[in-house]
This record gives structure tokens, sequence and C-alpha cells, in this order.
């Protein structure tokens, strides 16, 4: 069928980036803001391959990248195909 994207462009609150500059370990807060925009682009790719007529995604490939401090845009993007 094609090639298919998306894209989810997120950014966390001022009180959001004071929190997390007191964690230690793991930051939570940066952890949530990747899992949520991950999740928003998975969305997009599957809505983009349905409008495109495909029941399904081969070859996903995720990436991110910092747009500026504390905000993060990722992507994803495959093949969208009819599996039968």
């Amino acid at each position: 069928m094609g090639m298919v994207w998306a894209s989810s462009a997120r950014s966390k609150s001022l009180l959001s980036h004071m929190k997390a500059a007191l964690e230690t370990g793991e930051i939570s807060v940066y952890n949530d803001l990747m899992n949520e925009a991950r999740k928003h682009a998975i969305e997009g790719l599957v809505h983009h391959a349905e409008k495109m007529g495909a029941n399904a995604v081969v070859g996903v490939r995720l990436g991110s990248t910092q747009i500026m401090p504390g905000n993060a845009e990722v992507f994803a993007y495959g093949t969208a195909v009819i599996v039968e």
C-alpha cells in the first residue's frame, strides 16, 4: 500500500520541570512525557494506515528528538499493508 507516518510533539509545564530537577535516578516526569508522545504517534500511524485502507503496518520504526529543553517529538513510520 505505502509508507505511513505520524508524529507527536509534547511538553511539560514549568512546575513539572521543577519536580524533575528534584528527582534522582529515573525521572518519571520525562518518562511520562515520552510514553504519552509515543502513544499518540502510534495512534496517528494506525489512523493514517486505516485511511489508506490498510489493516496492518509492518516495519514500524520510532524515533525521537528534543525540540527544546523539556519538549519532545516522537515520530513513527512504517509500511501500510493488507493482511489476509
